[in-house]
């Protein structure tokens, strides 16, 4: 395999681009939306794009042509073509762990060669596939029984991070297309009430239960599988029973055989997918079992068809590019430290969540790809809730709050539970705030309504806060899979411009270390001698004492 290099030539806030773009902004900085639409009857349709069944509107960006045409110039600076064309011929992108990063293989179609140390990928991906159809299929037409020869009604996924957040985002965005004979439930806190909740009222002898963990060693999910089996078990009795109601998204072999699980009911896949990109590959199964496998197929589609999207559309037409480009102008030139996700969507409302995942973890990083400190922000933080919810909730704040909060507005043309007028009422909403947002209301206009002198200066808008819209005709698998692999890219798009590896997560590590040094501490029934900091020892001291009582 070729070696990746990150070499770049200079710092960013060194770079012409960089300090061109700072220029730029003190120039425009004093400019309004209503004084930009003003001058460009055609701007809202002039800066938008389409690819994969998604339309972005991006006009209600604080941003000119110039704007634009210096953010391509970044991009060229930057190489993202390059570190794109990088990523999906297998390079190792991600320096830190020397991996490739191909989420992308996941997806890709059959034909395609994508080489990871000589091998192609893509026929093992598609095995693995093949193999989660058939064992969905068994699932679903009942073929698979339990151990006492009970049909499987309830499917319980257990999992942390991206292992759990993927499967129960796609879960209850596709509920639409789902069987309804069967319970999915998700497990991922290693609170005790998230799994005596998510099993209460169930017949162990009609559940199956997905354990997923590549290493078939993460403490949360072990810690959960375990209640698992003992639950299981309790009812079932015999070990045997074991291999009838479990099964392994895992590489882990031998852990997965000690624990009882039949090998040949293990699903593999790799280390060159992360977490929070692994929605689509076997961590997909308990989302198979509930849509079918050609619906998960379809998914599948959506997303290559977002990955082709952003290899060949050019960067001004580029929905993911696009995105990735304005997230670094709202956040290092307007000085935006957060962005709002609002899916006008019910089936969405785990949406904002899956992407704080994919986009904090990912770009929550504090040093270049070459180990030295940043002097610039990155990872803004991802946010939000359904709509209308969200507007008798925080939408006070993003319309006259102090900060600038940019949004990403997400509709479907078509609902999938028609109700009268409801879906025309919601959408009239999805588009008056964005309107309100960009143009908000001033102290005249809003004298001229006649408000009092007292309360005008609290019924006024500022406006000028940014937003995207993004729309499709329908929420489908399909364009459920467009719009995660849009996210994905516009990640990408600005790990690179932050010269960051937006792949792996050392983050999260520390608090793990501290937490086993930790916990002896607190099951200990003699007093141990704690060695923390006198803060973390007094919390730990009553916790024990209030424990024993």
């Amino acid at each position: 395999m070729t070696t990746y290099s990150f070499a770049q030539p200079q710092a960013l806030t060194a770079s012409p681009a960089w300090k061109a773009l700072q220029a730029h902004h003190r120039k425009i900085c004093a400019t309004s939306l209503r004084q930009l639409f003003a001058d460009d009857p055609q701007r809202g349709d002039r800066l938008a794009a389409e690819g994969a069944g998604l339309y972005l509107d991006y006009a209600k960006n604080r941003i000119t042509d110039e704007t634009l045409d210096l953010l391509e110039k970044l991009a060229e600076q930057c190489c993202l073509r390059q570190h794109r064309d990088a990523m999906f011929s297998g390079k190792k992108i991600n320096v830190t762990e020397k991996r490739p990063v191909l989420h992308v293989a996941l997806r890709a179609a059959a034909n395609e060669q994508i080489y990871v140390d000589g091998k192609n990928v893509v026929p093992e991906v598609r095995a693995t596939l093949a193999r989660m159809a058939e064992f969905a299929e068994q699932v679903r037409s009942g073929a698979w029984l339990g151990y006492t020869g009970k049909r499987i009604r309830n499917v319980i996924n257990i999992g942390i991070g991206g292992s759990a957040l993927g499967p129960v985002m796609a879960y209850e965005a596709l509920q639409y297309y789902s069987r309804r004979d069967i319970n999915f439930r998700f497990v991922s806190n290693m609170d005790a009430t998230d799994f005596i909740e998510a099993t209460r009222g169930l017949d162990p002898a009609e559940t199956l239960i997905i354990i997923c963990s590549k290493t078939f060693g993460t403490l949360e999910t072990l810690t959960n599988a375990h209640a698992a089996r003992d639950w299981c078990l309790e009812k079932l009795i015999d070990k045997q029973a074991l291999r009838r109601h479990f099964v392994a998204i895992s590489t882990n072999a031998k852990e997965v055989s000690r624990f009882g699980i039949d090998t040949t009911d293990m699903f593999g896949f790799w280390d060159w997918v992360g977490g929070r990109y692994s929605l689509d590959s076997a961590i997909g199964l308990s989302t198979m079992i509930a849509i079918g496998a050609e619906r998960f197929s379809e998914m599948l589609d959506g997303f290559y068809a977002m990955d082709l999207h952003f290899r060949h559309a050019p960067l001004r037409q580029n929905l993911p590019a696009l995105m990735g480009l304005l997230a670094i102008w709202n956040t290092n030139f307007l000085d935006a430290r957060t962005v709002a996700v609002l899916p006008y969507e019910q089936y969405l409302a785990r949406f904002p969540a899956y992407l704080q995942q994919l986009t904090m973890e990912s770009n929550g990083k504090h040093v270049t790809l070459g180990g030295a400190n940043v002097d610039y922000q990155t990872g803004p933080i991802y946010w939000g809730e359904p709509g209308t919810n969200g507007q008798h909730s925080f939408y006070q704040l993003i319309h006259q709050g102090t900060h600038l909060i940019p949004c990403d507005f997400i509709g479907f043309c078509q609902t999938l539970n028609p109700l009268g007028d409801q879906h025309d009422e919601l959408m009239s909403n999805l588009f008056a705030q964005t309107e309100a947002l960009a143009f908000g209301k001033s102290l005249a206009q809003v004298s001229a309504e006649g408000i009092p002198d007292w309360q005008a200066p609290h019924r006024v808008f500022q406006g000028n806060r940014p937003s995207n819209t993004i729309l499709a005709e329908r929420l489908t698998p399909y364009s459920l899979g467009t719009l995660i692999a849009l996210y994905e890219h516009s990640v990408f798009t600005q790990g690179v411009i932050w010269n960051i590896d937006s792949f792996d997560q050392w983050g999260v590590e520390l608090g793990k270390q501290l937490a086993r040094r930790t916990s002896p501490e607190l099951e200990s029934s003699d007093e141990p001698r704690l060695a923390h900091d006198s803060s973390t020892n007094a919390l730990m001291r009553r916790y024990r004492s209030l424990k024993k009582e």
